[in-house]
């Protein structure tokens, strides 16, 4: 199997993550595992990197690649918001870095059969990890009318949620949407009754976010995750979250904010009686985007945006 991605601004995120020798780092999303041997060149000999992903592909192309650093690496076929409980299996407490690059890999749009791209033909499945129950078909053809526009409005920011939930429902009654190509051709029709005349991208391209989005729980598992991120950093622990829409990053940037309070009593309280601490700070106030340079060699990495925050 080749397993093809370019990772994003790897040279700020290995500088960002302060990656120390014989320290303790995660990365929760290996992908095509070029972050994670950057980490590894950083923190060998004694080093341990733990290995998360949720796409088994990644797990066995990680294997491959990482097989230089085997003594160094634990990898495991699961969710990024379990890593407090691999750290448990493992008698670890709390790691010195973590981080997270929420995208999908190229060899997920390209190479999984699994109907993420609207530019080909596949069954519509969207699943990262195909061990996991629901698919995008079943999302498709099951849910109603209105929730199906809540998903499209909500998690994609689709305009046209209603006329295209309203064309799908009306599609399936004579036949199952099953693919990829079926589903992208149901979006565009609703795109030309509406007369939409020129996009900027393809009309299927927030639809089909939203249901990966809603595939897989991407949203309500980085929610559950941050709240908790500061329980297993280290002190001068840093977290590295590499987002690629707005969704993702106002979910980071809230949390970071949360943690970084200290008093949350009213303003009417004559003192404190939350005892609440400041828990991290902002290593970048802004997020970082990547160079004009990258963009061209990979143009995946337009949207992302890198924020760092690191215990106290």
């Amino acid at each position: 199997m080749h397993y093809r991605h370019v990772s994003v601004m790897p040279e700020k995120v290995i500088d960002y993550l302060n990656c120390r020798p014989g320290k303790i780092y995660a990365d929760c999303t290996l992908g095509g595992s070029g972050h994670t041997r950057r980490i590894l060149e950083k923190i060998v000999p004694k080093g341990l990197l733990i290995g998360i992903d949720q796409d088994k592909d990644a797990i066995k192309n990680a294997k491959k690649i990482l097989k230089p650093f085997e003594a160094n690496v634990r990898l495991f076929h699961d969710n990024y918001a379990n890593l407090g409980s691999i750290l448990s299996e493992l008698e670890i407490s709390a790691v010195d870095g973590i981080l997270l690059d929420l995208g999908l890999s190229l060899h997920q749009l390209e190479n999984s059969g699994r109907g993420f791209s609207f530019n080909k033909n596949e069954p519509l499945d969207m699943r990262m990890d195909i061990d996991s129950d629901t698919t995008a078909k079943d999302i498709v053809n099951t849910t109603d009318e209105k929730s199906l526009a809540r998903i499209f409005k909500t998690y994609g920011e689709e305009r046209m949620a209603r006329r295209i939930a309203r064309q799908i429902v009306s599609t399936r009654k004579h036949k199952p949407v099953l693919t990829s190509r079926q589903l992208s051709d149901i979006v565009i029709s609703a795109y030309s009754k509406k007369g939409a005349g020129h996009h900027r991208i393809h009309p299927a391209t927030r639809v089909f976010m939203a249901l990966r989005i809603a595939v897989n729980r991407e949203l309500e598992r980085l929610e559950n995750f941050m709240a908790g991120v500061s329980d297993i950093l280290n002190p001068e622990g840093r977290l590295c979250v590499l987002s690629f829409h707005s969704l993702e990053d106002r979910i980071v940037k809230k949390n970071i904010k949360a943690l970084e309070k200290e008093c949350i009593c009213p303003p009417d309280f004559p003192k404190c009686v939350c005892n609440k601490q400041k828990l991290v700070k902002s290593v970048t106030r802004k997020p970082l985007t990547p160079e004009k340079e990258e963009i061209l060699i990979n143009p995946m990495s337009r949207s992302a945006k890198l924020r760092v925050a690191e215990k106290l």
